[in-house]
């Protein structure tokens, strides 16, 4: 039968002998159809073709067009191909050359992934009743995958959960890791459905020179910033990987389906691991997609499998649910839906997102209203001119400016935000009046956050991380 293609994405088969072995596959496909051959071999067939195509795209960084044979492609050593000149975008790395940030248009058509538009914002505000959240009108959340297929299911009373995660490298996060977090509260809140987040504590063990102990502790640390974010016991479970693999035979059997169906090879080409990384990160993309199905969760879902999951998240971590959503059919089990966020920049300019380990990148969820005065007054890029002179004169380039970056975050205001942006393209605002703008945005919101912080107890922490039934009837 197709013995001589079991090799498929094997280091000797190059890019050109696969998109041959492909045309030979679509030929046999085309042929059984003609001679009207069983349903059951003309599915056969068609099923090895979808898996080549899959290999085609994991070797080649392309999709297998017909009459087009792949132009070289040389992976990079870590991920998905990158072009020259293109932005890196990868779980681990983000960097781009230009000052505006990433390129998120090209992203969309490189990940091939489909842009949230005005309609789907329309859409999204129509069937919640509420208006749309300012990360979803300021395309913050720019991105996403069968989302409409979400709200079709929604509107004709289907219920679907929410999934999200953090990677606890650190015990103080920073106001950009919060950004997934204050999108699911708004997306739990107005859907008023069930939501799962995974602290991958196991992952930052095998990736990171730490302890488990210290990543486990670290995962009960970021739980309670997490918590502060406002979301319902009733409804939102938090489990540590570390904890939760070992209790739940569910999740664990997920896992194992997962990681039979994708090959060493598929690993390497998505994530550009190397024979010298440690079998735990080959394996550990598994353990990502296994809350994306419902089954994983039988104490909430009844050990129902048929529940569609949405996946706020930002857009380095799409890699893991491509190869989650290529999984899921071949496993019985709905693609999960995403949404994809933006980078929060760092606070010396949007050409990489903010990094846990250097204290002056960003603004902490710890830091005092002096520490975030001084470092957005000392360290926030600015796009304003050299002299007030000249700033009065031409004016500053807000695309290019973190501390109005940052506002678009967290500024509720939209007339208030464009007003700003006129003022400062202008000359009229000077660049020490928008850091002060931003510092007075966000110093209450720290502190409010601080305080809710506070008031979450060890208690309520396992309350929260304790496998249960949420309230929902499934």
């Amino acid at each position: 039968k197709m013995t001589d293609l079991q090799g498929v994405g094997s280091p000797d088969l190059t890019s050109t002998d696969l998109y041959e072995k492909l045309n030979a596959q679509g030929e046999k496909v085309r042929t059984l159809k003609s001679e009207k051959a069983p349903k059951a071999e003309i599915d056969a067939a068609v099923q090895e073709l979808l898996k080549f195509k899959v290999d085609y795209k994991t070797v080649t960084g392309q999709d297998y067009k017909a009459g087009c044979p792949p132009t070289n492609i040389i992976p990079n050593s870590n991920g998905p191909a990158v072009e020259d000149g293109d932005d890196q975008v990868d779980p681990w790395n983000v960097s781009t050359t230009s000052a505006k940030g990433v390129d998120y248009d090209k992203l969309i058509v490189r990940f091939g992934s489909s842009k949230i538009d005005q309609e789907l914002i329309n859409r999204i505000g129509r069937i919640t009743g509420q208006t749309p959240h300012r990360f979803l009108r300021r395309g913050v959340f720019f991105s996403h995958r069968d989302m409409q297929q979400v709200l079709d299911a929604y509107e004709s009373k289907k219920s679907f959960f929410l999934y999200t995660g953090r990677g606890p490298s650190s015990e103080a996060m920073h106001v950009g890791h919060l950004i997934p977090f204050i999108f699911t509260k708004w997306l739990q809140d107005v859907f008023d459905v069930p939501l799962v987040i995974q602290l991958t504590d196991d992952e930052k063990y095998l990736w990171k020179d730490l302890t488990q102990e210290e990543c486990y502790r670290f995962a009960v640390e970021n739980a309670k910033d997490i918590i502060a974010c406002g979301f319902d016991v009733n409804k939102t479970f938090i489990f540590s990987d570390l904890d939760y693999m070992g209790m739940s035979p569910s999740f664990y059997r997920n896992v194992v389906k997962i990681q039979k169906h994708v090959t060493f090879n598929q690993v390497k080409g998505i994530f550009g691991f190397t024979d010298s990384d440690c079998i735990g990160k080959i394996s550990f993309p598994a353990i990502q997609a296994a809350p994306s199905f419902s089954s994983s969760f039988p104490q909430i879902f009844n050990d129902r499998k048929d529940l569609q999951c949405l996946i706020p998240c930002a857009i380095d971590q799409d890699p893991y649910f491509r190869m989650t959503r290529d999984v899921a059919p071949r496993i019985s089990y709905p693609k999960p839906a995403l949404m994809h966020s933006t980078f929060f920049p760092a606070l010396q300019g949007a050409q990489t997102k903010m990094s846990a380990s250097d204290p002056n990148s960003s603004i902490f969820l710890t830091d005092t209203p002096k520490q975030i005065k001084n470092k957005i007054n000392k360290h926030a890029f600015s796009g304003g001119k050299d002299t007030i002179e000249e700033h009065r004169k031409y004016g500053g380039n807000p695309d290019v400016d973190v501390s109005f970056m940052y506002l678009t975050f967290f500024l509720e205001d939209d007339c208030q935000l464009q007003k700003i942006r006129q003022d400062y393209t202008s000359g009229a605002l000077l660049t020490g009046e928008l850091k002060k703008c931003l510092i007075e945005t966000l110093q209450p919101m720290i502190a409010t956050h601080q305080e809710r912080r506070k008031q979450v107890t060890d208690e309520l922490v396992k309350q929260f991380m304790t496998p249960r039934k949420l309230e929902f009837n499934f």
